[in-house]
């Protein structure tokens, strides 16, 4: 299993900060949160970083039990 972490608005459209699902690639593991959790999901990833054990990551990584998969949102704000 892979630990995924959502943050800001990924883990608004999940409504839960993070999950453990069954992947061998970060592809894998993105098609299965859209499957739990819904489109609007798949479109927040769709324009965020992904990043696998601190380190940025390509959707075609491949995971291992264990690793830890961060979604980050862009993120807007300001005075």
């Amino acid at each position: 299993m892979v630990t995924v972490k959502f943050f800001a608005g990924a883990r608004e459209a999940a409504g839960i900060s993070k999950v453990e699902v069954e992947a061998s690639s970060v592809q894998a593991a993105v098609d299965a949160v859209v499957a739990l959790y819904g489109a609007a999901l798949g479109e927040i990833i769709g324009i965020s970083k992904i990043w696998v054990n601190g380190e940025p990551a390509a959707l075609s990584a491949e995971v291992f039990a264990g690793d830890e998969i961060a979604v980050l949102p862009p993120v807007s704000g300001g005075l």
